[in-house]
């Protein structure tokens, strides 16, 4: 659903944020073709009245998160059709005389002819992508309206002209030489990692990145890794699939518990741990500057390496966003991100720094990957742009101020719709957990409620999903802002509360 917040002063008959709702869903056709349904079912429903000024078409396309064009498209050929009229120095208006009635038809399917036959069969649909929930509150996905399309594009286009022929005929196994040092001075400067371009290798996300990761341990004799408990469950389980041994270690409000790190590394003689220091997930934690301090001292004794996946850390909301911890020590962290968080998880690229001890060992276990073991040479060069031009840092501050209003008017519907539950986690990221039992109470269980919640077209989370060890029984959600529209946020938790009640 869309909500345009902005009214020209001009347009006094503008609607409200309230009264313009637009529902651009994924499904068949092009953008322009959905906008022009999503524009004609708003008409014929009564939502857009007859002389209704209809928004800018450059705040309309930044809502929806698509480019302008296709908004001035759309416009036009509803112009065209007599839904909506425009004047010059007057709003695009819909019109006085526009027909209620059904949408664009979809046109009929594509036929082949079979040889021979005579005959005409359908030509199958091709595989779409899952569509998401309506009220998408699912942990770990960004806003994929506000992907930067047109930035990305423009990125790719002028990065290929650029390119040197040498560029487009192979693919180094650490990346290409122009992206690795893009992404070393982003991080320098953003994250204040120590090091060079020598140390960043280019992956194809945090997963690929875990991947090399564990073989190149395992092949150099370590048996076991230490991780959060709770954490994210797909990097533990790469490692296991490389041999590693997953060993929890228990999290609090302080992050990590460094007590119980040394405890787990003496008893199963773990030289290795994966962290999330900046923002833990799920918690929502941050390591404490004495938990920092102790896992390092803690690595360097044990002749250790401390995985940092950096995954979130860039949303930082009260505050500047903590430091990587890799600064502090470049020879025992080894900082995983990638762009899955910042741009979407379709885009595939990822970055390492890599400490020099073990750069020799994961290269060669990226080399066992296949000739192109990072992600398209043309990407890398595209990255490079978007880091170089300023792009991807005015996406980054564009995305913090909408997910820093998200999160707050999440608390606010959450603190209405149930008063009772505690809501953890720093200001940062883009999720919260909410205890529906709140402080010392009782309350449903986060499965019940997970499955009330899905039958409303709620996706939401089971903080147990990501517990090595989950208990039989929890009043814990992990909640996701990042992708609901904030035109459906107030409906998503009275949905969700609706869940609550059910499974109560």
């Amino acid at each position: 659903m869309l909500r345009s917040n902005v009214v020209p002063p001009d347009q006094t008959n503008s609607p409200s944020a309230a009264e313009v709702l637009v529902a651009l869903a994924p499904g068949p056709g092009t953008l322009r073709h959905r906008l022009e349904d999503a524009l004609l079912e708003a008409v014929a429903s009564g939502r857009l009245a007859p002389g209704t000024a209809l928004p800018p078409s450059r705040t309309l396309a930044d809502s929806l998160g698509v480019s302008r064009w296709v908004v001035t498209e759309t416009y036009g050929h509803l112009v065209g059709k007599g839904i909506l009229e425009a004047r010059t120095g007057s709003a695009t208006r819909v019109a006085a005389t526009a027909p209620a009635g059904p949408g664009r038809q979809d046109p009929p399917s594509r036929t082949a002819v079979r040889s021979g036959t005579g005959g005409a069969t359908p030509e199958p649909e091709p595989e779409r992508a899952p569509s998401r929930a309506t009220y998408d509150l699912a942990p770990g996905v960004p806003d994929l309206r506000h992907v930067p399309r047109e930035a990305w594009a423009r990125a790719v286009r002028e990065a290929l002209a650029a390119a040197a022929n040498e560029d487009l005929g192979g693919q180094p196994a650490a990346g290409h030489p122009a992206a690795r040092a893009a992404v070393a001075t982003h991080l320098r400067r953003a994250r204040a990692a120590a090091g060079g371009a020598a140390g960043v290798v280019l992956t194809r996300g945090a997963t690929d990145g875990m991947s090399r990761i564990a073989a190149a341990l395992a092949s150099a004799g370590h048996t076991h890794l230490l991780v959060e408990d709770p954490s994210w469950a797909p990097l533990r389980d790469v490692a296991a699939a490389a041999g590693l041994v997953p060993v929890p270690v228990p999290v609090d409000d302080d992050g990590v518990s460094v007590a119980r790190l040394r405890a787990e590394a003496d008893r199963t003689g773990a030289r290795a741990v994966l962290l999330t220091p900046a923002h833990q997930f799920p918690l929502g934690s941050v390591l404490s500057d004495e938990r920092r301090a102790g896992v390092l001292d803690w690595a360097r004794a044990a002749d250790g390496l401390v995985i940092e996946d950096d995954y979130d850390a860039e949303f930082r909301y009260d505050r500047r966003p903590v430091p990587a911890l890799q600064g502090l020590d470049a020879d025992r962290v080894l900082l995983l991100g990638s762009t899955s968080k910042t741009l979407a998880p379709a885009f595939g690229i990822g970055w390492m720094a890599v400490p020099p001890r073990w750069r020799a060992a994961v290269l060669e276990a990226s080399v066992r990957r296949g000739p192109t073991p990072g992600p398209a040479t043309t990407d890398q060069l595209a990255l490079a742009h978007l880091l170089g031009d300023g792009a991807y840092a005015r996406h980054l501050r564009a995305a913090r101020g909408r997910y820093a209003r998200r999160r707050a008017a999440l608390l606010a519907a959450l603190d209405g719709s149930l008063p009772g539950a505690w809501v953890g986690g720093i200001a940062a990221g883009m999720h919260v957990t909410v205890d529906l039992a709140g402080p010392g109470g009782t309350g449903p269980d986060a499965a019940d409620v997970v499955r009330e919640a899905a039958a409303r077209d709620v996706a939401v989370a089971d903080l147990r999903r990501y517990l090595a060890a989950p208990p039989a029984r929890s009043t814990v959600l992990v909640v996701g802002y990042g992708n609901l529209p904030d035109a459906r946020l107030e409906a998503a938790v009275r949905a969700l509360r609706a869940a609550v009640d059910a499974a109560a």
